[in-house]
């Protein structure tokens, strides 16, 4: 298969957080994602109450499966017949077990997370390194792509649709997951001065507002919030809230507010509790009314953006000229681990 148009690779694979599938799989899962954090599983129960109210099982699987078969979809449009496979941090199909599948070979990963931190790119990179030690692989990872304009026009069409189909809406939030103040400013390379993860989602709302004024015809006030925060309450996380900011606007009598979910690519659980649940209940308490737009999930024209930036690093893995620069690999030393200093791969 050397003459694809995305060799180098043997294959691809979608790397991503992973959920229970199921009652019995929630207080595993929980274990693992705290692992080293001491937190007994009294608290833990507690924590993974809200999965119960979908069954014990997270959305997040369903849509990831959706996305891998809509990649492998768009690829074969391309002429390219490898094989496309789902990986995860924290339940099956593992992705220690994904990689001991594909070797030997030569792998290209793409991250379900559009932006740079810790948690959502370098952690990855750093199972990445655990996961391919013994193996003979050769591993390369598209880039974060939070910055690329088809994927911002996906955001403020799919969100254009939906506040156009609601009618009435005064205020626009975009939502991303909190993360600690200290892991933001570690986001990103070192020489950028950090706070990559906030700087991106600040220049995506600033974007999605222009975006949207040109295609519903109003300018809309719209600001960045945050949701999910978890640890200790000591510890600074970036806010406001969502719940926080939502109950602020009801105060100056806003009372129809759509919130658009640029953080995450998928339904899962952040989305589909943290705003359709716990932000709804809070709107509703103040008497105010939420949109929530769709994320970008198997969207074709996102995918297409997928697959664009998958054969760029591929021509850049030939030694041709890339078709974007956000293909290629994270620096080295960026998204630093603050508790420890870990092997990574995919940095240059």
């Amino acid at each position: 298969m050397s003459g694809h148009p995305l060799a180098p690779y043997d294959a691809c694979v979608v790397l991503s957080f992973g959920g229970p599938e199921g009652p019995d799989e929630v207080l595993p899962f929980l274990r693992r994602v705290t692992a080293g954090r001491g937190i007994p599983d009294e608290r833990l129960i507690e924590v993974g109450a809200h999965y119960a109210l979908f069954g014990g099982v997270s959305p997040i699987n369903a849509q990831n499966r959706a996305l891998v078969a809509a990649l492998a979809s768009e690829f074969a449009g391309r002429g390219v017949d490898i094989p496309v496979v789902l990986a995860n941090r924290n339940t099956p199909p593992f992705v220690e077990d994904v990689l001991a599948e594909l070797s030997p070979g030569r792998i290209l990963v793409l991250l379900t997370s559009a932006y740079r931190s810790y948690s959502s790119c370098r952690q990855y990179r750093e199972d990445l390194a655990r996961a391919a030690h013994g193996h003979d692989l050769v591993i390369d990872k598209i880039e974060a792509y939070g910055d690329q304009p088809a994927f911002r026009d996906t955001l403020a069409r799919l969100a254009g649709e939906a506040i156009d189909a609601a009618s009435g809406v005064e205020h626009v939030l975009t939502v991303a997951h909190s993360i600690p103040l200290a892991m933001d400013d570690a986001s990103g390379p070192p020489e950028s001065g950090g706070n990559a993860y906030s700087t991106m989602l600040a220049e995506v709302t600033i974007d999605l507002g222009a975006r949207l004024a040109e295609r519903t015809g109003v300018a809309r006030p719209i600001d960045l919030v945050f949701c999910s925060r978890s640890g200790p309450p000591n510890q600074p996380w970036l806010e406001p809230d969502v719940g926080d900011r939502i109950e602020e606007l009801a105060t100056t009598g806003v009372r129809r507010i759509a919130l658009v979910p640029i953080g995450f690519v998928s339904d899962h659980m952040e989305v589909r509790y943290d705003l359709d649940v716990q932000a709804r209940e809070r709107a509703e308490a103040v008497e105010v009314a939420t949109v929530r737009t769709p994320t970008v999930g198997t969207d074709p024209q996102f995918v297409a953006m997928l697959a664009d930036l998958a054969l760029a690093r591929a021509a850049e893995a030939r030694g041709e000229a890339p078709g974007c620069v956000s293909a290629t690999a994270c620096p080295t030393d960026c998204c630093r681990n603050l508790r420890a200093d870990l092997p990574a791969l995919c940095g240059r």
